[in-house]
């Protein structure tokens, strides 16, 4: 009983560190409050004004709706964003506070590894700060992260072909990088119609630049890709943001967490 409480303290400081990080970063425009009436879907409650609100910041896994079920219904929240403009499905977007909390319940969504970070949200400080919930989550093998299969390698293209439609996080090595027209192409194969490829369309290129990221220069490097995958006999991730893609360590392997 000693050992199971000491564990159960241990992961609980870990937690609480990796939720430290939001001391800050997301504290957005004030998009109301409410209390939880119902989850819709894996990222969709209905408060108790009939509002559906969407969590920004995410995308569910398998193990997402039921956590929101058990953390929400029932529970006051505070709402925080940029826009409040329903979508065309009639959802507010933004990110969700359960109580008095400074960490977004997105957080702790994603330092358990009960969901993956979307990279959808531009403000840098907010964005680094769920991807560090969910590297915390990744490194210690949490939730979604505990299934080898989780991350995808570049370098087995049919096994991400067949998550066609499905949002994906991917490894692996830039063997080449190509521009054709107003398209970038980041190739992760020899066989340029088969393998993995990320696209990059020319407007976005200027944020690549803000980053300071030449293009260019991922050629070669071990990067780390997340987006919806496309494709009929290669597979591909279309980015549209900067934070899509993430550098890893020049002596990282691939297809494997950090």
């Amino acid at each position: 009983m000693t050992r199971s409480l000491i564990l159960f303290a241990t992961a609980a400081l870990v937690l609480a560190s990796h939720i430290a990080a939001f001391a800050s970063p997301c504290q957005f425009e004030s998009q109301g409050a409410g209390r939880v009436a119902a989850v819709v879907d894996a990222r969709t409650v209905r408060l108790d004004d009939d509002r559906e609100v969407r969590l920004i910041g995410i995308e569910p896994t398998a193990a997402t709706r039921q956590a929101l079920a058990s953390r929400l219904i029932g529970r006051d929240v505070r709402l925080r964003g940029i826009d409040d403009t329903p979508d065309r499905y009639g959802r507010q977007s933004a990110l969700v506070f359960l109580g008095e909390d400074e960490a977004p319940i997105q957080a702790l969504l994603l330092a358990q590894g009960e969901a993956i970070a979307s990279a959808e949200i531009l403000d840098k400080d907010c964005a680094a700060a769920l991807m560090s919930s969910e590297a915390g989550a990744r490194r210690e093998k949490k939730g979604n992260w505990a299934d080898p299969s989780a991350i995808k390698n570049a370098e087995s293209p049919d096994d991400i072909l067949a998550g066609i439609g499905r949002f994906m996080v991917v490894e692996g090595k830039v063997l080449s990088v190509r521009q054709a027209g107003a398209m970038t192409y980041l190739n992760f194969g020899r066989n340029w119609t088969r393998g993995f490829a990320v696209t990059i369309s020319k407007r976005i290129w200027p944020a690549f630049e803000s980053a300071g990221v030449a293009l260019k220069s991922l050629e070669n490097r071990n990067i780390r890709v997340r987006g919806w995958v496309e494709g009929n006999a290669g597979p591909r991730i279309d980015v549209h943001r900067v934070g899509q893609i993430e550098l890893l360590g020049a002596n990282e392997p691939t297809g494997v967490r950090p």
